[in-house]
């Protein structure tokens, strides 16, 4: 294994314990180091800094090596720290106090230099094999939220990420806007032509709607078969009309390239708002969703190819009257 090289942070009071600290990491290879004097300009450098490993000497002024410790570990931080502790001796009850403390080792003052690099090549290789599981885990999670056709978010993040932007919009008074759209017909797209031609009407599709909405501000989820929902942060029913007549013109009046043919595509779209200013009630991301689905069918029943919505009050007769 290849170890990356990372960054020390070193916490000892006495000046002259750090000179030597400093020279013995220097000697071994560590370039970035980064020394203080207590412990309370250790976690002011962390705040700054990540350090992947933190060296602490046995007794330091304002906030002691245990305590440090402690609060080190209480942190939320981009990566794994390894600690490790410097103790007078090697008395039992003195390591056992090290490591109940969070510390991963010991290691006894006057510092051996051996014993050191010995403690930090051990260190480097779990902090190597925490990232990169921790890199694994992150791709799990992004193949996990994905529609392994179309590439964007699917249901499982809907459900999820719906409910965040809900309260988001509730705490701040902004105003949120759902679109629930499909394809109209797309099921004689899959019979005239097959199911691996639909896949790529349902690709065009995606990438056609995703690219003419805001980039990092509006998302995009499949919601099933050929029913995508869009969502519209800081976004009101006038503006979201707006958008999602736009949506509609962009995929009725450019024709989709299929088998080296132009094939002419429609879709519909239901539309709905939370305004926290001017509604009193709070509503659910299920109502929403339910809302603009249900604007969604009345859309496709007047005749498709159409936007059908109203602020998530109004829906709650208008759309079942309709």
């Amino acid at each position: 294994m290849t170890l990356q090289p990372v960054s020390v942070l070193v916490a000892i009071s006495n000046p002259s314990d750090r000179t030597g600290l400093e020279k013995i990491l220097a000697d071994a290879g560590y370039r970035k180091v980064v020394s203080v004097a207590n412990g309370l300009k250790a976690v002011a450098a962390m705040a700054v800094e990540f350090f992947p490993i933190v060296i602490i000497g046995p007794q330091l002024s304002g906030m002691d090596g245990f305590e440090l410790c402690r609060v080190l570990r209480a942190r939320s931080l981009p990566g794994y720290v390894y600690i490790l502790m410097l103790t007078r001796g090697n008395r039992k009850a003195d390591i056992l106090k090290v490591l109940e403390a969070g510390a991963d080792a010991h290691l006894a003052h006057p510092v051996d230099p051996a014993g050191l690099i010995a403690r930090l090549e051990a260190a480097r290789r779990i902090i190597d094999l925490e990232r990169s599981l921790r890199i694994t885990n992150e791709e799990v999670r992004a193949l996990s939220i994905r529609d392994p056709l179309t590439g964007i978010f699917n249901r499982i993040y809907l459900m999820e990420r719906l409910p965040q932007e809900l309260k988001r919009s509730q705490r701040y008074g902004h105003p949120l806007a759902v679109i629930m759209c499909d394809i109209d017909h797309f099921k004689e797209v899959n019979d005239q032509h097959g199911h691996r031609a639909g896949d790529q009407i349902l690709r065009d599709f995606v990438n056609r709607i995703a690219g003419s909405i805001r980039i990092d501000v509006d998302w995009m989820a499949r919601y099933g078969g050929e029913e995508f929902l869009i969502v519209l942060p800081e976004t009101d029913l006038p503006s979201s009309f707006i958008v999602a007549e736009r949506l509609r013109r962009l995929i009725a009046e450019v024709p989709f390239r299929l088998k080296g043919r132009d094939l002419r595509i429609t879709s519909s779209f239901g539309v709905t708002s939370y305004q926290p200013v001017r509604q009193g009630e709070k509503v659910s991301s299920d109502l929403l969703m339910e809302q603009a689905d249900e604007f969604l069918y009345q859309a496709k029943r007047e005749g498709r190819n159409a936007v059908r919505g109203a602020n998530s009050q109004e829906s709650e007769t208008k759309g079942r009257a309709s």
